[in-house]
């Protein structure tokens, strides 16, 4: 009797152990199903969305290619009414055509009057430096002017006669206190009228004539002479 007991006792505990796990695993699953069910319901929302979203695009697709329809059949009926479109068309196309190489042709214009003005300047240049007194021993000559293919030609001519050679640009906004230190420095003056601004030329000529100094003004029309070489700038 206290065998079956025991036996019975046994698989009471059992029964119970089982039932918990039955009741575990049941309840994992009804969470799983449950998950499953809100992932089903967010695809299926999702799933409705681009459906709409398709619907609307091919909604659009529809309307654009009506108006695009209706646009080319204008464009149709327009140039049937209208005589010589071709034509008028291929001119147009023919004028802004010359149009962009007379442009071409007046930036090489401008192109080839720079480069006349700048020879003619090494012209004017050398002619001055050429007049100059050969021995320019221990003398400094500052030369005044934007043009740098005169500014080397003037520099050769006057390292070559012994001289120093200066050289100040005199553009606009000059350094003043730059300007007139080199003045001061210079026993002789070479001034490109053309190449300097009113404010540089000026005091070019007013140092010149306070001091006594020489001073040769070089000035550029349509080609660059020599105007005049003098002791003092009246």
């Amino acid at each position: 009797m206290s065998k079956s007991r025991n036996n019975f006792d046994n698989i009471a505990r059992e029964h119970s152990v089982l039932l918990n796990e039955y009741g575990r695993v049941q309840s994992r699953c009804s969470e799983l199903v449950a998950r499953q069910v809100d992932q089903i319901e967010i695809l299926q929302a999702e799933l409705t969305h681009m459906r709409a979203e398709m619907m609307r695009l091919h909604a659009t697709v529809m309307v654009r290619d009506t108006a695009l329809a209706y646009a080319r059949e204008d464009l149709r009926n327009l140039q049937a009414t209208i005589l010589g479109l071709p034509t008028r068309v291929t001119l147009a196309r023919r004028v802004e055509s010359l149009t962009q190489h007379v442009q071409a042709l007046l930036r090489e214009r401008l192109g080839l009057h720079v480069k006349v003005q700048s020879a003619s300047t090494v012209d004017g240049v050398a002619s001055v430096c050429a007049e100059m007194p050969m021995d320019l021993r221990e003398k400094s000559v500052l030369c005044v002017g934007q043009d740098e293919p005169a500014t080397i030609v003037a520099q050769q001519a006057i390292e070559k006669a012994g001289g120093h050679f200066l050289h100040h640009d005199g553009h606009d906004g000059v350094d003043e206190a730059a300007l007139e230190a080199s003045l001061k420095m210079a026993d002789m003056v070479i001034c490109q009228t053309g190449c300097v601004s009113h404010d540089a030329y000026w005091r070019v000529q007013d140092h010149c004539k306070r001091t006594g100094k020489k001073c040769v003004l070089v000035e550029q029309t349509q080609t660059l002479h020599f105007v005049r070489t003098r002791d003092t700038i009246i």
